[in-house]
């Protein structure tokens, strides 16, 4: 039985792609996986804190006898990783760790590492992101590459993003792709959708993007077409899900909605709670999901469940994952994206024909059949010589 160690820190902290991928993703692990034994590794001891990993990775109430919530105090990420994580390792045996992005100080070599790489959005953009993030990244990220026994990428976009940009070897990258949350797979009921829209705030018809809102993610773009759209469809509203408080916040989008003069018609409702998100996706008129570098795009997957029409960036990895399910423009011209907008707001025929392709396209992705994948990874990479 060989023990596996995941950080799991992110899980409860109300995020929006990171955390949904790592709460779907280990939840389906430990449902299949009862060879290995698992510690889930978090910052916090507290008991709502137990209480939220347990409902996000638990069956019926409860974790799997094989898996162990592990606490290791620590005050920020930087002695998280370069004092707490490396005398776990030397106290523990531990033959696999898995995390996102940074490495502790000190792994033993007995413990393989893999390491999820969501995008490197920070390497195309580095302008997007503050100063101190840049050095922090730039100083550590590079290492990660280098120790990584397995890096894991959501897309083969990625992957090859990871090859180019930082020279690891194709054959040390497994593509293991996103899904949606399982909240998606049923359709909500009128009381649902009733609730959602009171709950949050919602107007009565309305465009809907959904994201963090950091430069990259392109809003300002979006409330630009949308306000050329909105002389067209005086009655109609733009919803903007996501932190107004996160990183990185692109003050752009502020600027844009005053200097278009739509105040009135742009609705920040913050934080939707996951089961409220099918049926905000399904009240929808349309996603829209405008952003300049993704390495995914799991909002993609979320529109088509939801039946909802999907409007998007022309990028690699929307192409990828959307295919001919998605209405796309140039995220550098606003023009481009009033004529999708327009489109699928006025003819019904290419709406249906999205709605159509989309739920054939979603069945490409399933978080079972990407626990299966990465458990293979990790019976790979402990199966190889040291």
């Amino acid at each position: 039985m060989r023990t596996i160690a995941i950080d799991i820190r992110l899980i409860g902290q109300n995020r929006t792609g990171d955390e949904s991928v790592f709460r779907n993703l280990f939840r389906e692990v430990l449902a299949i996986d009862r060879d290995n034994r698992y510690l889930l590794l978090t910052d916090r001891d507290d008991e709502k804190t137990f209480h939220v990993i347990i409902e996000a990775l638990g069956m019926n109430g409860r974790l799997p006898d094989n898996a162990e919530v592990v606490t290791l105090h620590s005050g920020s990420r930087y002695t998280w990783n370069f004092v707490y994580l490396p005398i776990f390792f030397l106290r523990r045996k531990v033959d696999i760790f898995h995390t996102q992005y940074i490495l502790p100080a000190f792994i033993p070599r007995r413990t393989k590492v893999v390491t999820h790489i969501h995008d490197v959005s920070f390497c195309a953009f580095p302008d997007f992101i503050g100063k101190s993030d840049r050095i922090f990244l730039s100083t550590f990220i590079p290492r990660t590459m280098r120790k990584s026994d397995l890096i894991i990428a959501p897309s083969d976009f990625t992957k090859a993003e990871i090859v180019r940009r930082y020279g690891k070897s194709a054959e040390q990258i497994a593509v293991v792709p996103n899904a949606v949350d399982p909240s998606f797979l049923t359709d909500p009921t009128i009381v649902d959708m009733e609730r959602a829209a009171l709950r949050n705030g919602l107007p009565e018809s309305f465009v809907l993007s959904v994201g963090t809102m950091q430069p990259r993610k392109n809003i300002p773009l979006l409330v630009k077409a949308f306000a050329e759209i909105r002389k067209d469809f005086p009655d109609l509203s733009l919803v903007l899900i996501g932190s107004k408080g996160g990183r990185h916040y692109d003050t752009g989008i502020d600027e844009m909605i005053r200097e278009t003069g739509i105040v009135d018609a742009v609705v920040f409702p913050g934080y939707v709670p996951q089961e409220d998100m099918p049926a905000v996706y399904g009240l929808s008129k349309m996603l829209v999901f405008p952003s300049l570098y993704e390495g995914f795009g799991i909002p993609l997957l979320e529109g088509f469940a939801a039946g909802a029409p999907v409007a998007a960036s022309d990028i690699p990895p929307f192409r990828e994952v959307g295919g001919e399910a998605v209405l796309y423009f140039d995220p550098t011209n606003v023009a481009s994206c009033v004529e999708s907008l327009y489109t699928l707001l006025t003819d019904a025929n290419t709406r249906e024909r999205c709605g159509r392709s989309g739920k054939e396209r979603l069945v490409r992705y399933s978080w079972a059949e990407s626990a299966r994948a990465l458990i293979s990874c990790y019976e790979s990479i402990t199966s190889l010589k040291s």
